[in-house]
């Protein structure tokens, strides 16, 4: 089922919630085990009006849903993410960013995702990697 999930629909999924919207995500490309989102930078991600550059947790936070989102297909949902690691590569300047997503080893109860984010121009600022829980979640009561 989650196999059929088109860019549009995760796209729709993702935003639906408030800090996402917040972020200005877009789904732009979807894969098996990746996907592709574009964030329109915002005033609020500097870190300071003297230093223009974009603070690190937007950063680590784009990069946690990339790789988190990467699992799409197989969950056909968001997962919990368990351990999270960041490396911060360069500066981002004001603009909008691309975050690149893929899994790098599915399982059935956990699963590795990692993510990159870059410039417009390509330039890479940041990666990381992160283990999500993909067991089947509790049913509602």
């Amino acid at each position: 089922m989650s196999q059929d999930l088109t860019a549009e629909q995760v796209d729709a999924i993702i935003t639906q919630g408030p800090y996402h919207k917040w972020l200005g995500l877009k789904v732009t490309a979807l894969g098996d085990d990746t996907i592709e989102i574009r964030a329109t930078w915002r005033e609020e991600w500097k870190v300071h009006p003297e230093r223009p550059y974009t603070h690190g947790g937007i950063l680590a936070t784009l990069l946690d849903l990339a790789a988190d989102w990467a699992l799409v297909r197989r969950t056909g949902r968001g997962v919990p993410t368990i351990d999270f690691r960041v490396d911060y590569h360069s500066a981002a300047m004001p603009g909008d960013l691309i975050v690149k997503g893929r899994v790098v080893k599915p399982g059935s109860q956990f699963s590795t995702a990692e993510a990159q984010v870059f410039d417009l121009e390509g330039k890479l600022l940041a990666s990381g990697r992160a283990t999500y829980f993909t067991g089947a979640v509790a049913p509602k009561k």
